[in-house]
């Protein structure tokens, strides 16, 4: 219990019995006080903390607060006390007028559990207004022929306090014709009425002077006074009647102004002047008389002021009509207001957060509301919606209090932010609503790892690129938001070919562009497979990885390399035999040579670049085999020279040359003899002959020397000016390769010219020959088997040598071979150059790892003359069992353009016929090997 803790000093007398303690309840959140009114302001009406049973100072740590829906505060809450104060002074009959209870009703709020409870404070009413009357002088006609026992109704008086307090009795002064009735009305209130007792008589006293006294039943007791004036008249004894006791009419509350509501009516039984009635109004001190007008002649009632049911609900209003000569009587009208439904549902957001975490759990509350409606019945019923379709639901508290509190988990990829409308709606028809707007923003967490657009990439790169060029690029999607969607990109550690992986490719951090950290060979690896992983900057980090596979494209880079036929590496010279009787298409040997590239980089083709003896044998342009092109002659030298162009089909083209030495001889004993045929003569005259040579010969080189030295000169000269175009920025790029000449071409032009001086074992006499001009050495050079050189226009190399080069025929489909003949040597074979490449670059990195370890196995044989069986020496490439075993199908390495038959075996060859797409040249071999 509480204890009223402060006094009235200015009613310390008489407010003694209101030191009784506040009565309050706490009960389903109910806690109730009274307190008289006039309190001064901080006057205690009860200790809240201690009817909740808290400290005084848990109300601050708690956050209680006192939440009223828009009214006044009366009242405040002392944090050091723990106490429920008055905020100002209170005066009952201004906040509830004439009701029997006057009731506060406010919330208590506690925001730690967003947790509301109910006080409601009755204010109770201290004798603080005295009674009053609406006139401070009455004044009365009266017939003096009125007889004894005549009641005159008097003005009452009012009184703003209720109870005891209020209007308890009438009081007149003494005096010989009139007494005071008082009567109780059936609303409640004292009427008092002037009795005359004894009849008047105007001669004796035209005027009695009265005095009508009004007293409540306070402590102390107050009272309000009226002076009567009463004028005796003659004649008129009758005063109006009323038709209605009491008028009743019910108004609704949006009835217009200047509407006629009533119309009262009153009759006067005299006649003449006497019964002229007028009606007037009773001022009363309320607001009652400013909302209706009486029109005196009619008695017509309008509304002069708008109807509020909210502020009035029954308006009392007493009504008197009069005669002429001021007989007088009185009576009520009851204005019954009806409710309408104008008034909206009103909210009152008590607590609201604007930002929740996208991880809450369902029921997190975000906001607390009260919605309140002024209107009275179904009107004033309130419901609360939300729009379908959203993660929120209304939780109903006490007094129209509601929860916005989350269903389901919410997602800030989804949705960032809501823009909850909530509807209030009463019950009326039609019905009224309201919108309050909550705006909730979803908080980010990391939620989301980094996303790659793809599952897996996948990158094609040329060979021999620069050091840290940029070879690819990824790019990850975070969907979360700041830096929970910054992204960070990282290679995962691995090796590769015994070294770190991250020393041959790196990737930028920030923009995820993958760089190569080093000139990448084909030859030495054709993929690179890596894991890149990408990494968010939120706590904590998430991350995903996607596969890149790194393809390295084949560049044509290496030039070709001639297997067969080898340098000899005891210093002896290498020589094939062509037997005299060989015939047209006859296989003389094959030149073998690999690629290491891959593709149409690998594809190789051969050519016969310069020969002693032009037309007298030809180069299969995808096979390499040396046949005889006619018929051998005894004219024809015993030592013929070839040089074979080996050229890939890269861009730009690299090329490899290799000079054969064939002796035109039956067998190796006949190349002796042949050789040491040769005498030098003993004639006398042969050693001037010889004179005249030598100083030919001498002449010769002179002027040879002299035009390479203006040559070399030329070139300089041009070489130095290209230099200069470069070093200002210009390029050369529109000047044809022909028009420059590099030192191996000087020195192969140096070779054709060469002479060889030797001396006969059975002569005094140096023996020189002069070998015919644009002819080439007639045993292998080491220059020409090692020299590599670009051939970027072989056709015109042979063009000035006046050869021509046959149309390729088209390929014959009907020519393969078998897998079972493919080992065998070509020379078995008819010679025929039709086929195709490898259909892919495994295929050709197949053969190619084939054909360089057949090439090693033949490398470490013997490479004389006499060879064994199974090496590739003279005897036995050129014995009739001659075969290539060591060397693979080189048929693998041919490439038809516009072709793309395979190779494979053909039954007609294994017999030695030709193919029907085949030429002359063809089916000579087949009858060379039919024999």
């Amino acid at each position: 219990m509480a204890t009223l803790q402060t006094l009235l000093p200015r009613r310390r007398v008489f407010l003694l019995w209101l030191l009784l303690p506040s009565l309050w309840e706490a009960g389903a959140g109910q806690i109730r006080y009274s307190v008289p009114e006039e309190l001064d302001k901080g006057s205690i009406v009860g200790n809240i903390a201690k009817d909740l049973g808290w400290e005084p100072l848990a109300l601050a740590e708690r956050g209680v607060r006192i939440v009223s829906r828009g009214r006044t505060q009366l009242f405040s809450l002392n944090p050091r006390s723990g106490s429920l104060v008055t905020a100002d002074r209170i005066d009952r009959e201004e906040l509830c007028a004439q009701s029997a209870r006057c009731l506060v009703n406010f919330n208590l709020l506690l925001e730690d559990k967003l947790t509301i409870y109910s006080v409601e404070v009755e204010i109770t009413d201290i004798n603080d207004n005295a009674p009053r009357f609406g006139v401070d002088e009455l004044e009365l006609k009266i017939s003096e022929t009125t007889t004894p026992g005549f009641r005159i109704p008097l003005k009452s008086a009012h009184d703003a306090d209720i109870g005891e307090n209020s209007l308890q009795k009438y009081e007149l002064n003494s005096n010989d014709h009139f007494s005071l009735d008082v009567r109780n009305g059936a609303d409640g209130n004292k009427y008092s009425e002037l009795v005359l007792e004894h009849a008047l008589d105007r001669e004796e006293a035209a005027v009695h002077h009265l005095l009508l006294v009004a007293v409540d039943g306070g402590d102390p007791v107050r009272s309000g006074t009226c002076r009567i004036r009463v004028k005796v008249l003659d004649g008129n004894d009758n005063a109006p009647i009323f038709t209605q006791p009491e008028y009743r009419v019910s108004v609704p509350e949006n009835m217009p102004v200047g509407t006629r509501i009533l119309t009262v009516s009153a009759t006067d039984a005299d006649e003449g002047y006497n019964a002229q009635v007028a009606y007037f109004l009773e001022k009363n001190p309320g607001e009652t008389s400013e909302v209706f007008e009486l029109q005196s002649p009619s008695g017509d009632i309008i509304i002069i002021k708008s109807l509020d049911y909210e502020d009035t609900k029954i308006h009392e209003i007493d009504i008197e009509a009069q005669d002429g000569p001021g007989l007088l009587t009185r009576t009520k009208m009851v204005v019954m207001v009806l409710d309408v439904n104008d008034n909206a549902p009103e909210f009152y957001m008590t607590s609201a957060t604007s930002s929740v975490p996208e991880d809450s759990p369902p029921g997190t509350v975000i906001a607390l509301f009260n919605v309140h409606d002024r209107d009275f019945g179904k009107n004033a019923f309130v419901t609360c919606s939300l729009p379908e379709k959203l993660p929120f639901k209304l939780e109903r508290s006490v007094d129209n209090y509601y929860r916005l509190v989350t269903t389901t988990g919410l997602d800030r990829e989804q949705f960032s932010f809501y823009n909850i409308t909530i509807t209030a709606e009463d019950g009326g028809n039609p019905s009224l609503s309201t919108d309050a707007h909550v705006l909730l923003q979803v908080a980010d967490i990391n939620d989301n790892p980094p996303a790659f657009p793809h599952a897996f990439y996948s990158a094609f790169i040329p060979e021999n690129n620069p050091r840290g060029a940029s070879i690819f690029s990824v790019l990850a999607h975070d969907p979360d938001s700041d830096n929970n969607a910054h992204v960070t990109y990282s290679l995962a550690e691995d090796t590769f070919q015994g070294g770190p992986l991250s020393s041959y490719v790196s990737i930028n951090s920030d923009t995820g562009v993958l760089y190569a950290l080093r000139s990448f060979d084909y030859e030495q690896f054709q993929d690179l497979q890596l894991q890149v992983i990408a990494l968010d900057s939120g706590k904590p980090p998430l991350s995903s990885s996607v596969s890149l596979s790194l393809f390295l494209v084949d560049q044509n880079d290496n030039a070709p390399e001639i297997l067969y036929p080898t340098l000899p590496t005891d210093g002896s010279t290498g020589v094939d035999l062509a037997p005299h009787s060989a015939e047209p298409g006859y296989l003389v040997t094959k030149v073998v040579a690999v690629d290491r590239d891959s593709g149409q980089n690998a594809w190789l083709s051969y050519r016969l670049l310069k020969a002693s003896e032009p037309g007298l044998f030809s180069v299969g342009l995808h096979t390499g085999e040396v046949r005889t092109a006619r018929t051998l002659v005894d004219k024809d030298a015993l030592k013929q020279s070839l040089i074979v162009a080996v050229q890939d089909h890269g861009q730009p083209p690299l090329s490899a040359t290799v000079t054969l030495t064939i002796a035109v001889a039956d067998s190796i004993p006949n190349v002796l003899a042949d050789l040491g045929s040769i005498r030098t003569p003993t004639d006398p005259d042969d050693s001037d002959l010889t004179l005249h040579l030598v100083v030919a010969v001498a002449a010769v080189s002179c002027v040879f020397l002299a035009f390479i030295i203006v040559l070399l000169v030329l070139r300089l000269r041009r070489w130095y000016t290209l230099h200069l175009l470069q070093a200002s920025g210009g390029g050369l790029a529109g000047v044809p390769t022909s028009h420059f000449v590099g030192i191996d071409g000087v020195h192969a032009f140096l070779q054709s010219y060469s002479h060889e001086v030797s001396l006969t074992a059975d002569s005094r006499k140096s023996h020189i020959i002069f070998p015919q001009p644009n002819y080439a050495d007639t045993l292998i050079s080491q220059e020409g088997c090692e020299q590599k050189d670009f051939l970027p226009a072989p056709q015109s190399l042979l063009n000035d040598k006046g050869e021509d080069i046959a149309q390729q025929a088209p390929p014959n489909t009907d020519w393969r071979f078998s897998q079972a003949q493919r080992p065998g040597t070509s020379g078995s074979q008819n010679g025929d150059e039709t086929g195709t490449w490898p259909n892919n670059q495994f295929d050709t990195e197949m053969l190619q790892a084939m054909i360089l370890a057949s090439a090693s196995e033949a490398a470490d044989g013997s490479s004389t003359l006499g060879g064994g069986a199974g090496t590739m020496g003279l005897s036995a490439r050129y014995g009739p069992q001659f075969t290539l075993q060591h060397v693979p199908d080189y048929r693998q390495n041919v490439y038809i353009p516009g072709s793309n038959a395979t190779l494979t075996n053909a039954a007609g060859k294994r017999d030695g016929k030709a193919p029907a797409g085949g030429n002359g040249n063809k089916k000579k071999s087949g009858k060379k090997e039919k024999k």
